[in-house]
Order: structure tokens, then C-alpha cells, then sequence
């Protein structure tokens, strides 16, 4: 059994098939997660909730935290600076059944790391682990994993702060770790470097190692796992707009050609994301999250431009219901 094939394991959560859908503000919502578990999606994590909002009671809190009994296992993920607001969130996820706790100490946004947050705490590795023990702690009887960089900075190359960061968060009790091969710097620029996830898991081989950088399609999820030997690949970006990107996983690690849908099967799938999204918060959020959302699920489409120039320019539900069945009627 190759490791394409085989499970993975977080902690004591099983998890089937080792690709699944990584964090992404403004897309990995409870709607889409349910669209990809329904296309054989094995796990998935919650967009990044700032600490304080799991604690608020409110729209906010509603908005950002559901959960589903398809939508399992699932991580949540948290990020914040102090300890013990991170610990008390944490606390609530766990209440509410989260699978995993997740910490991201990942994000590049600027504004995120202006605030410390984030991608900030792979510049401040003693701040990073007083989290990890503090969380590791307050929820022993779940998973918690943590979401990094391979630096901070593109120039560093001793990644001293990684690595105490990394090894740190294991010697705590953190189940796995997920690792973006770009530094915070980089943000989404540049090359991912998969020779840093090779040098990882040959460092711990004993740990659960989790990919992602540069996975833009089914086959690239598949070729880190087999280039570098990671347990595991969340896919983010590649995996917007295509849902069937864990099934199409699935039929390359079976040795089949992955499986096209065709338009009728890819606007049924849209229709069923629009009356999640209209489900989960309101129709007139869920016309905003599905305008946006269809010039991802145009990249599958053969005539791709024309589609998003039709789309960019709908305001009202029945201006984009005429652009979808005009466009996904069947006709290859």
C-alpha cells in the first residue's frame, strides 16, 4: 500500500483518504465543506476563526461556527496571541464537536499579521508554543494540530524558529502538524518548497506530516505525497471551484482516470451550493457567496472567459440563474 492509498490518522480521528480540504477565508464555509464531503471529501477545516469570535455570542459567532453530521471529521480552526483566550475557545470548539483543534499559525494576510496573529508566530516561536501547551491542555480529549509556514521570512534559510516551533508543538501533545512550503513572507508568490517537506518527515518520521503549497490539481496532491513522503496533503486554493478534486484524488491513487463531471452534473452541483448557502445564512448572502463563488467554478468550464465575463456583470438572482442555464446546459 503506497501512501497515497493508505489512511491517516490525527490523533485517534481516522480519516479514510489522506487529501482533504484545507482552510481558506471565504470559501472552506460549512456549504462548500458539504458540497466536497458529498464528492468523497475525507476531512475538512473550517475557514479561520478569530479566538475572541468563538467566545462572542452572536451573528458573527452563528455565521462562522456550523456544523453538520456530513461534515465529519472536521478541524476547527482558531488563531489569536494570547494563551489563554486561545485555550477558552478551544474549550468551546471542543463543546460544540469539533473533531480536531486546529491553530493557525499560517496566515500571510497583512492585516492578520499586523495584529500578531497568524503568520506572525513564526517569528515568535515562545509566544507560538505557550498557545500549543495552553490549548494541548485545555482539550485532552481532542486532537489539536497546528497550521505553519517553513519560515518567516523567504531569506531565512535555517528555519530556526520552525523548527522550534515543530518540535516544540510535539514534545506538548500536538497531534500533527500542516505545513505550507512557502514562507509567511512569500504569501501565495513564488515556488513552494517541497524539498523542505522532504527534509521534515526524514527529520520525523515518526510524526504525522501534513502538506500543502502548489497543489493545484488531484495529481499534485498525490506527487507531494509521494515526493516527499508527508502523511497527508490539504488542498486549499486547487481545490476551489472543484469539488470533485477529492474524488478525482481517489481515482488516480485507484489507478483510474480521474472522472470529469459533465456541465448538467457541475450546475446541479452550483444549484445544490446556492440552496446550502441560502440555508446557512440568508438568500441574499447566498446570491453574494454563489456570484463570487461561479467565477471559481468557471475555471472548469470550456468556454471559461465567456462565462466569466456573463457572470461578472449579474446583480439579481434571476440575471445569475439565466447565466448558469444558459451556460450549463448540457452542451460540451
Amino acid at each position: 500500500m503506497t501512501n497515497a492509498t493508505r489512511p491517516l490518522r490525527i490523533g485517534a480521528i481516522p480519516i479514510d483518504f489522506p487529501v482533504g480540504l484545507g482552510a481558506l477565508a471565504g470559501y472552506s464555509d460549512l456549504p462548500y465543506r458539504l458540497v466536497c464531503r458529498a464528492l468523497n471529501a475525507s476531512y475538512c477545516v473550517t475557514e479561520a476563526m478569530l479566538d475572541r469570535q468563538v467566545l462572542l455570542e452572536g451573528k458573527l459567532r452563528k455565521r462562522l461556527i456550523r456544523l453538520d453530521p456530513a461534515d465529519h471529521p472536521v478541524g476547527g480552526q482558531i488563531m489569536g496571541t494570547d494563551p489563554e483566550v486561545m485555550a477558552e475557545a478551544a474549550r468551546s470548539l471542543d463543546r460544540m464537536g469539533f473533531d480536531v483543534v486546529d491553530l493557525n499559525f499560517a496566515c500571510p494576510v497583512r492585516k492578520v499579521v499586523s495584529h500578531k496573529r497568524g503568520g506572525a508566530l513564526m517569528n515568535d516561536p515562545d509566544r507560538a508554543l505557550a498557545i500549543v501547551r495552553a490549548v494541548v491542555d485545555a482539550v485532552p480529549g481532542r486532537p489539536v494540530t497546528i497550521k505553519m509556514r517553513r519560515s518567516f521570512r523567504d531569506a531565512d534559510k535555517t528555519h530556526e524558529d520552525f523548527w522550534k516551533i515543530a518540535r516544540g508543538a510535539f514534545d506538548a501533545g500536538a497531534a500533527a502538524i500542516a505545513v505550507h512550503a512557502r514562507s509567511v513572507e512569500q504569501k501565495y508568490t513564488g515556488r513552494a518548497d517541497w524539498g523542505f517537506l522532504t527534509a521534515l518527515k526524514r527529520a520525523l518520521p515518526d510524526r504525522t506530516i501534513l502538506g500543502s503549497g502548489d497543489v493545484v490539481s488531484p495529481a499534485d496532491a498525490l506527487r507531494m505525497i509521494a515526493e516527499t513522503g508527508v502523511d497527508g496533503v490539504l488542498a486549499a486554493r486547487g481545490a476551489i471551484g472543484n469539488p470533485w478534486f477529492f474524488e478525482q484524488a481517489r481515482d488516480l491513487a485507484a489507478g483510474r482516470p480521474p472522472r470529469k463531471p459533465d456541465l448538467d452534473e457541475q450546475r446541479a452541483v452550483i444549484y445544490r451550493h446556492f440552496r446550502l448557502a441560502c440555508e446557512a445564512y440568508d438568500p441574499t448572502r447566498g446570491l453574494k457567496i454563489l456570484r463570487h463563488f461561479s467565477l471559481q467554478y468557471a475555471k472548469m468550464h470550456p468556454r471559461r472567459t465567456e462565462l466569466r465575463n456573463a457572470l461578472v456583470v449579474v446583480r439579481t438572482e434571476d440575471e445569475w440563474r439565466a447565466v448558469i442555464d444558459a451556460f450549463y446546459c448540457g452542451l460540451q
